[in-house]
C-alpha cells in the first residue's frame, strides 16, 4: 500500500485542507445537540424567547455552515481522488508497456487488463470514500465520545464499550474480506481474459459453430467471479446488521440508565435528550465506517494487485561489460538454449551467424521453435545459456530501445487499429507521409491503398476488417519497413499472400531496401530459396542449415518440402 498511497503526496495540501473543512463540519455538528439542551433545560423554564430565537438561529446557521463545508470538502476529495486515480491508471499503463514479455506471460495480458480498469475503480472509490467519510466519521465519534463524557459519564461508558465492541467485530470482518476480495478479482481476469479471445477470434467461433460452447464457458467464468464476490460479500455483509445490533443494544441500554438517572434527578432532561442526540450521530458515523470499510476491503486487495505490477523488477536490464566486449555477427546465436517453463527446453543449442546486408531464412513445422528463436534475436526473453548477437554485440549489453530501433518485426497476428492507412503504418511514430508512401510501394501495398476512397486517410474499422487477409498483411510489413530498419524480420508475413505478390514482395525488399538484414521465416520453400542461409528446425533443435542448393543435397526434410511444393529434386 506505500506505493500507491505516495500518490497522495502531491495532494498533501489540498488533502489538508479537506480535512481541515471535515473537522470544521463535524465541529458544527458536534455543537448543535448542546444548544439543544440549553434551549430545553435554560431557555424554555424561563421563558425566554428571545433567547430561544437567538439559539434557534444560531442552530440553523451552524447546520447550513456544517452542510456547506461538507459538500465543499466533497468536491476536493472527488478531485483528489480522480486525479490520483489518473496518474495511477497512468503510471500502470507505462509499466505495462515496459513489461518483459516473461513478465508478461506470468501476469497475463486478461490480468493486466482488469488491473488498470477494475482495480484502479476499486482504489479509486477507496480514495474518494476514505476522504468524504473516512474522516468525518471518527471524528463524530470521537467528538461525540468525548461530549458525552462531559454531559453524564457512566451513560457515555455504556457508548465507549458499545463503539469498541462494534469497530472490533468490523476489524475481524474487514480482515476476512480483503483476501477474499482478491480472489474475485482473480476471478474476474478470467472473465476478461475469454471476452478477450471472443472478440479476437470471433469469426473462427462462428465458422466451426462454437458459439454454444463458448456461451457456456462464459457463463462458467462468470458464474465463478460472482460466487467469489458473492463469498465476499456474505462476509462484508455481516459488519452492518452486527452493528446495527450492538449500537440499538447499545441505544436500549443507553435510554433505560438514563431514565433512571433522570427519575434520580442525577440528569436533567435536556441533558439526556443531547445525549441521545449524540448517540445517533454517533450511531450514523459507526454504520457509515461499517459500509467504508466494504470499499476499503476492496480497495486494499486492487492496491495489492495494483502495487505488484508497479514494482515489478526491471528484469532486462543492459548488462555493464566487465572489458572489452568482443565483436560478434550482425546477427547469430552461439550454443543458445531456452524453455519457457523450465522444465524442457524449446530451443536447445542454436548457433548460426549472419553478416549484415545478408538473409536468414527459418523453416520448420510448427511448435519447432522458429518464433521462439526469433524471440531470444528480440530479446523478448532472455536465453537460459549461451549468447545472442545483435550488431556485432551481445544483446544482453543493449539497452532495449537501441536493441528494438535496430528491428522491423512482422509477427503472425497483429491488430491493425480502428485509424487511418497512414497512422497504422506511422505507428504513431509520426513518420514522413513520403516514408510511409514508399513502404507501402516496398511492400505491394500501394496499388490497393490508392483505390481506397480517401487513400492513406481511409479510416480501418476495428483489427481491419474492411480488408483482406493479405491486404492486412500488406499494411503490417509496410508498417515494419516504415522507419527504415537494419533488420527486417518477416515471421510467416507473407502466409496470406499469393506465390506471384510474395516473390514480388521479396523482390522489392532487395531492390528498395539494400544493406538490409532480413530474417524471414515461412512455410514456403520458394520464399527462402534465395537466402544465404536457411535453418531448419525440428523440437527446438537446428537439424541442418546451409543454402539452398546445399540443403537440397544434405536435407531430407528440406528436399521433401521443395520436392512437394515446387517439384525441385537436385
Amino acid at each position: 500500500m506505500k506505493t500507491i498511497l505516495s500518490y497522495l503526496r502531491p495532494h498533501a495540501l489540498r488533502v489538508a485542507a479537506g480535512v481541515t473543512v471535515k473537522f470544521t463540519a463535524a465541529v458544527l455538528e458536534l455543537l448543535l445537540p448542546l444548544l439543544l439542551a440549553h434551549i430545553i433545560d435554560d431557555c424554555v423554564p424561563a421563558q425566554d424567547l428571545a433567547a430561544i430565537r437567538r439559539a434557534g438561529g444560531l442552530m440553523l446557521l451552524m447546520a447550513f455552515g456544517a452542510a456547506l463545508c461538507n459538500i465543499t470538502a466533497n468536491r476536493m476529495a472527488a478531485w483528489v481522488s480522480m486525479d490520483v486515480t489518473r496518474q495511477l491508471r497512468r503510471d500502470l499503463y507505462h509499466r505495462t508497456l515496459t513489461l518483459s514479455q516473461a513478465q508478461l506471460d506470468r501476469f497475463s495480458v486478461s490480468s493486466l487488463v482488469s488491473r488498470l480498469t477494475n482495480d484502479t475503480y476499486h482504489v479509486h472509490q477507496m480514495f474518494d470514500k476514505i476522504q468524504r467519510g473516512g474522516i468525518r466519521a471518527p471524528m463524530l465519534v470521537l467528538g461525540g465520545l468525548t461530549l458525552t463524557f462531559f454531559q453524564a459519564p457512566p451513560l457515555a461508558l455504556v457508548q465507549l464499550a458499545v463503539c469498541s465492541a462494534t469497530f472490533f467485530a468490523i476489524w475481524l470482518v474487514t480482515r476476512q474480506g480483503i483476501p477474499r476480495y482478491t480472489r474475485a478479482q482473480e476471478a474476474m481476469d478470467t472473465v476478461v481474459r475469454i471476452i478477450r479471445e471472443n472478440a479476437s477470434g470471433v469469426r473462427v467461433i462462428k465458422a466451426l459453430a462454437c458459439q454454444g460452447r463458448e456461451r457456456e464457458r462464459f457463463a462458467a467464468a462468470s458464474r465463478a467471479s460472482r460466487e467469489a464476490e458473492e463469498n465476499a460479500g456474505r462476509i462484508m455483509a455481516a459488519a452492518n446488521p452486527l452493528s446495527d445490533f450492538l449500537l440499538n443494544l447499545g441505544l436500549v441500554l443507553v435510554v433505560l440508565a438514563g431514565a433512571l438517572l433522570v427519575n434520580q434527578r442525577q440528569l436533567a432532561s435536556g441533558q439526556i435528550v443531547a445525549f441521545l442526540s449524540y448517540f445517533t450521530i454517533i450511531q450514523t458515523a459507526t454504520l457509515g465506517l461499517a459500509k467504508l470499510f466494504v470499499k476499503y476491503s476492496k480497495g486494499v486487495a486492487s492496491a495489492r494487485r495494483i502495487q505488484a505490477v508497479l514494482l515489478a523488477p526491471e528484469d532486462q536490464t543492459a548488462r555493464l561489460p566487465s572489458g572489452p566486449e568482443p565483436q560478434g555477427p550482425e546477427l547469430g546465436m552461439e550454443n543458445a538454449s531456452f524453455s519457457y517453463l523450465g522444465v524442457e527446453p524449446d530451443l536447445s543449442g542454436a548457433s548460426f551467424y549472419l553478416n549484415k546486408g545478408e538473409t536468414l531464412g527459418i523453416l520448420g513445422p510448427t511448435g519447432a521453435g522458429k518464433t521462439t528463436l526469433i524471440s531470444l534475436l528480440l530479446r523478448l526473453y532472455d536465453a537460459d545459456e549461451g549468447l545472442v548477437w545483435a550488431g556485432g554485440q551481445d544483446i544482453s549489453t543493449l539497452r532495449r530501445e537501441d536493441l528494438r530501433d535496430r528491428f522491423g518485426v512482422v509477427f503472425q497476428s497483429e491488430a491493425l487499429l480502428n485509424d487511418s492507412v497512414y497512422e497504422n503504418i506511422s505507428f504513431l511514430r509520426d513518420l514522413p507521409r513520403e516514408n510511409v508512401i514508399a513502404a507501402a510501394k516496398t511492400a505491394q501495398a500501394w496499388e490497393f491503398i490508392e483505390a481506397l476512397p480517401d487513400g492513406l486517410d481511409t479510416r480501418l474499422d476495428i483489427r481491419g476488417a474492411n480488408l483482406s487477409g493479405g491486404q492486412r498483411q500488406r499494411l503490417l510489413i509496410a508498417r515494419a519497413l516504415a522507419a527504415r530498419p537494419g533488420t527486417l524480420v518477416l515471421d510467416s508475413a507473407d502466409s496470406a499472400l499469393d506465390y506471384r505478390t510474395a516473390a514480388a514482395l521479396h523482390a522489392a525488399i532487395r531492390r528498395d531496401c539494400p544493406g538490409v538484414t532480413l530474417v524471414i521465416i515461412s512455410e514456403r520453400v520458394a520464399s527462402l530459396r534465395e537466402a544465404n542461409r536457411i535453418l531448419v528446425l525440428e523440437d527446438g533443435v537446428i537439424t541442418a542449415q546451409g543454402t539452398h542448393r546445399e540443403l537440397l543435397q544434405t536435407c531430407r526434410r528440406y528436399r521433401r518440402m521443395a520436392k512437394l511444393q515446387m517439384g525441385e529434386l537436385e
